[in-house]
């Protein structure tokens, strides 16, 4: 048996617990933070339904991406948006595909920008585990 490497950081670990509030939601919470959700079978414009969730995860990913990147890049930017839309298939039950706009408000270049949206493809947590699954393209564009 090899020994562990002595370097290797820990790996991170992430935990989330929901409960049920009643018939039409449900709340999700995590370290001091909580979030409502729809689990209602018919809907509840109050909530996020969870292919909503994941659509979030994926444009928070990004976002995330983007602020861990730029300093490294020295990537000025003024803001960022990303847009998010998802087609379910029914049989089996799955994203089909996901398209996505990042929009950025900075003066940069656009081969910089090209070297930003690589970044997030090969960098995100959440990019790289739903782009094998799913049918996932996007472009990043200058506001």
């Amino acid at each position: 048996m090899t020994n562990p490497d002595p370097y290797a950081k820990p790996k991170m670990k992430f935990h989330v617990e929901t409960v049920r509030v009643d018939s039409h939601s449900s709340l999700s919470r995590c370290k001091s933070a909580e979030i409502a959700l729809d689990t209602d079978m018919a809907g509840n414009s109050n909530a996020f339904n969870p292919a909503e969730l994941l659509l979030s995860a994926l444009s928070a990913c990004i976002i995330k991406g983007v602020e861990r990147v730029a300093p490294i890049l020295h990537f000025q930017m003024k803001g960022i948006q990303v847009i998010v839309d998802g087609i379910r298939q029914d049989v089996p039950p799955k994203m089909e595909s996901i398209r996505y706009q990042v929009i950025v408000d900075t003066d940069e270049s656009e081969d910089r920008l090209h070297l930003l949206h690589e970044n997030i493809k090969k960098y995100g947590t959440v990019f790289n585990t739903v782009a094998p699954g799913t049918d996932l393209a996007g472009e990043i564009l200058r506001k």
